[in-house]
């Protein structure tokens, strides 16, 4: 049995752009449905969603088959919480609310085993193929992707070292947090957060970092054009309540 390949971290590497959608429901099904849709990817959500790891077991499994790679983000950048999502097969993680060079540095280090970093030891999990991946413990440092996410005024200021950390494979700018930290909370489209966005966009290629943000469809053009390289352009809630709210008004004229 091999270890998969993780090819939306190298896609990202390579300047693809990835196209993905945000799953903030819980249900293993909607993930069953989305994955093959088409998209290069699905943002698993445990932050501001009811999920934990038992339920993102399952929807990891529900994924397999489809087109979309799985990105799993953690309520909080936790060594706990890391460990547990990466056993359980997650090999991209978004790591919320970064804001200095050595937050990114503990997010690497938790997801590597050591002597690289502190990711705790096992051999027999899902991730692992029960055992059946030889060598696991040597190759599953490579096919890891850490994203972090900068959402703050301080995240900004300390955006190029952040990029500078060894093992960052991209940065995910946080737009609602950011238009609350700068003072515009709920303005997305205020001129002074969309010049944080699009100067941050531009520092993260400067590095050679990829550059990641969620935002609606009518933006999702507009954001690849600034040279992000994973977009997420809707999510499954949206999705739903659209066509939901489209279908009641239809027939209540």
């Amino acid at each position: 049995m091999d270890l998969p390949i993780n090819q939306f971290k190298r896609n990202l590497a390579a300047g693809k752009p990835q196209i993905g959608l945000w799953m903030s429901s819980y249900a293993h099904q909607i993930v069953e449905l989305c994955a093959p849709a088409g998209f290069d990817w699905l943002l698993l959500d445990t932050e501001h969603s009811p999920n934990d790891p038992h339920m993102v077991h399952t929807q990891l499994m529900a994924a397999k088959g489809g087109t979309a790679h799985c990105v799993v983000r953690p309520a909080w950048n936790d060594l706990v919480l890391i460990k547990r999502f990466l056993d359980i097969g997650a090999q991209t993680l978004l790591l919320p609310y970064v804001q200095t060079a050595e937050e990114a540095h503990a997010a690497v280090q938790a997801t590597r085993f050591p002597p690289a970093g502190v990711r705790g030891v096992a051999s027999s999990t899902r991730a692992a193929g029960y055992g059946r991946i030889k060598n696991y413990l040597n190759k599953a440092d490579a096919e890891i992707c850490v994203l972090v996410q900068v959402e703050t005024r301080k995240s900004l200021d300390n955006l190029d070292e952040i990029c500078k950390v060894d093992g960052v494979d991209g940065v995910f700018i946080g737009p609602n947090d950011l238009a609350g930290g700068l003072g515009h909370l709920g303005d997305i489209p205020h001129p002074e957060v969309q010049s944080a966005i699009a100067d941050a966009i531009k520092r993260i290629r400067a590095h050679g970092k990829a550059p990641g943000i969620l935002v609606g469809e009518a933006d999702g053009q507009r954001m690849l054009d600034l040279g992000a390289l994973f977009v997420a352009v809707g999510a499954d809630t949206g999705l739903l309540r659209v066509a939901a709210d489209n279908l009641a008004a239809k027939f209540k004229k």
